[in-house]
């Protein structure tokens, strides 16, 4: 037996002729093709003397490749400083924090607009079926700071401490298309704060898509559905209003109360209940059936047309709350104005559970460290970080075979992003070459294919 699991050679410094994270080289390229640098640059104004040294919409560009990258704070860019040939000048660490503490809400907002057309562009290479909702999720999520000179850093519900950003993610790409940086302390059904990052969100969507979706359009202008699904949080009569008042559809999470309570109970032992769909929208195996309970209810606070659809299961090791006492069942509800058949209805509602993923990517990119003492700069960082996620999203969808879409950042780091390369000069032209038998070269070579195209 030989258990042995390196060979034994001499390491040096110095070396020359080799470059790391050719697969972040990728992602940067295809943000040069679809102009994100350029229209950072013209968002993100410079403040200090003189002429900058670096470019602001390179420096954030620059920061979103190193957070996808898997870099947790500022410092982190000294990774890509390490790469001039495939990076050029890379800022500094303080560079970037300086960059970062200085965008303020304007200047996020900028950002926002400049980044919109970009994301047309994107959806407008989506196979999306037009008569099908664009369905947006919103969830909000506790980010433990361990630190308390941190701005609005404060306790959470959950008896934690740090910041409750809230989030709305399209359902179609995974991309936030809106994030909120709040305190800790911060309510998890806050009306406001849902109508805010819900609008944002909007903001976002192709023109074609948002017209008529605004606070107070006339319905008569709407060209495409947009529904909004969101958990317990959301089940607020000003956030329902809201939703009607966008001519925006939703779906809610239904909460325990006494005329839920009742409406369950008449409806047990009734012959309402039909077997639940699965994701491939057949019945499930597993027990779990679904009935319409709206005319069992009557609650004035509801939009009209709101309906409440409850899906009852086996009641498996450890279940979440239900609605309704059972030793046997878990039964578990949700709102929602949209029509069709409650089996299909529930199987959408059930894909809010998505969002999990989503927070999950951004926590992987940068979501759980808010390096600035200030909670303005914090903001910023957010900002970046969902630009990063976004950015990843966009060249996952144009740029890689669709059975790597959905592959989570982790994996992406270790196959793609840092895949090192060999430098040759020929011609005048620097070529860099994947090394022998890196298992995804071909997926690397099959993307700057794509990104030629683009530009």
């Amino acid at each position: 037996m030989n258990g042995i699991s390196t060979r034994r050679v001499k390491i040096e410094s110095g070396g020359t002729g080799v470059v790391a994270h050719v697969g972040l080289h990728a992602v940067g390229s295809f943000a040069d093709a679809v102009g994100l640098g350029d229209a950072l640059s013209d968002a993100v104004l410079y403040r200090g003397r003189g002429i900058p040294v670096h470019d602001r919409g390179t420096v954030l560009v620059h920061t979103a490749l190193m957070l996808a990258g898997g870099g947790e704070s500022c410092l982190d860019i000294e990774h890509l400083r390490a790469g001039p040939v495939l990076f050029g000048g890379v800022a500094s660490d303080t560079t970037v924090a300086r960059t970062l503490a200085a965008i303020g809400l304007a200047d996020r907002e900028r950002v926002a607009a400049a980044v919109a057309p970009l994301r047309e562009r994107v959806w407008s290479t989506l196979d999306l079926d037009e008569r099908d909702p664009v369905l947006l999720d919103i969830d909000a999520s506790i980010v433990g700071i361990h630190s308390e000179n941190k701005e609005n850093a404060a306790a959470t519900f959950k008896g934690t401490y740090g910041f409750h950003p809230m989030m709305c993610f399209a359902d179609a790409t995974g991309e936030t298309l809106a994030a909120v940086l709040r305190p800790g302390n911060a309510g998890a059904n806050t009306v406001t704060d849902h109508l805010d990052v819900l609008d944002q969100a909007v903001a976002q969507l192709p023109a074609g898509i948002a017209l008529g979706h605004r606070n107070g359009d006339d319905p008569t202008g709407v060209s495409r559905r947009v529904v909004v699904r969101a958990d317990a949080a959301g089940c607020t009569e000003g956030f329902l209003g809201g939703c009607r008042a966008r001519n925006i559809g939703f779906y809610v999470s239904a909460r325990r109360n006494t005329g839920v309570h009742a409406a369950i109970f008449d409806a047990v032992g009734v012959d309402v209940w039909l077997p639940a769909l699965g994701r491939d929208r057949e019945p499930r195996d597993d027990g779990a059936v679904v009935a319409e309970l709206t005319s069992l209810i009557d609650d004035p606070k509801l939009p009209a047309g709101t309906r409440l659809i409850v899906r009852r299961e086996p009641l498996h090791p450890g279940a979440q709350r239900s609605l309704f006492p059972s030793m046997d069942y878990r039964y578990w509800g949700f709102y929602t104005d949209q029509p069709g058949d409650p089996r299909d209805l529930d199987a959408t509602m059930r894909a809010h559970a998505h969002v999990e993923q989503h927070i999950a990517r951004l926590k992987d990119s940068g979501l759980c460290r808010f390096p600035f003492n200030r909670f303005e700069s914090n903001q910023a960082w957010l900002m970046t970080v969902t630009l990063a996620a976004d950015l990843l999203r966009w060249f996952a969808i144009m740029c890689l075979p669709a059975s790597w879409v959905n592959t989570r950042p982790k994996r992406l780091r270790w196959t793609l992003l840092h895949a090192p390369g060999r430098l040759v000069r020929t011609a005048r032209q620097t070529v860099v070459r994947i090394i022998d038998d890196w298992p995804t070269a071909d997926v690397l070579t099959h993307a700057y294919q794509r990104i030629a195209h683009i530009a």
